[in-house]
């Protein structure tokens, strides 16, 4: 996927998950819907990468609603973590009012029960397991203390914890 275009030259008929207009590099390739859905109800998908709200310390997911607010749809995320054998989830470690996003529970309308295995945040890598984050790795410049004070889930830190290699 290429940037985002400039007005008047969108197309609408290339929309990213968030139905925003995109752009496509050399070497792209387009498939529809039906298409999609197959690869991914009929398991083809081994790995998937998605942005979350919250996720909780045994690997449930809540990334498709807030309650109260508009939503352009659920898409295929929930086809997505039934589906994929290992999902990872790319998100901020906390929301804007500060608050952890790495939770005992999930407080927002579930997307998926169990099924996260990793989580990589702007502060730190985790892995879920036991029913607690395993801190990995964290980010460069990022204390442990900070991580710890960031999450609110039990979370397991090693006695050295390295720092992300980017």
């Amino acid at each position: 996927m290429g940037s985002f275009p400039f007005e008047g030259d969108e197309d609408a008929d290339l929309i990213n998950a968030g139905k925003q207009t995109i752009t496509a590099l050399p070497g792209a390739v387009f498939f529809d819907s039906a298409m999609s859905f197959a690869m991914i109800r009929g398991q083809h998908v081994q790995l998937t990468v998605l942005g979350a709200m919250e996720v909780s310390q045994n690997g449930d997911i809540a990334n498709w609603k807030i309650p109260g607010k508009m939503v352009k749809g659920m898409g295929g995320a929930m086809d997505l973590v039934a589906s994929a054998d290992n999902i990872i989830v790319a998100m901020m470690h906390t929301n804007r009012a500060g608050e952890s996003k790495l939770l005992a529970d999930c407080s927002l309308p579930l997307t998926g029960v169990a099924c996260v295995k990793k989580v990589v945040t702007n502060l730190a890598c985790l892995e879920i397991k036991d029913g607690a984050f395993h801190l990995l790795e964290r980010a460069p410049g990022v204390t442990v203390e900070e991580i710890k004070a960031a999450t609110a889930g039990k979370l397991i830190i090693p006695d050295e914890v390295p720092e992300m290699k980017l």
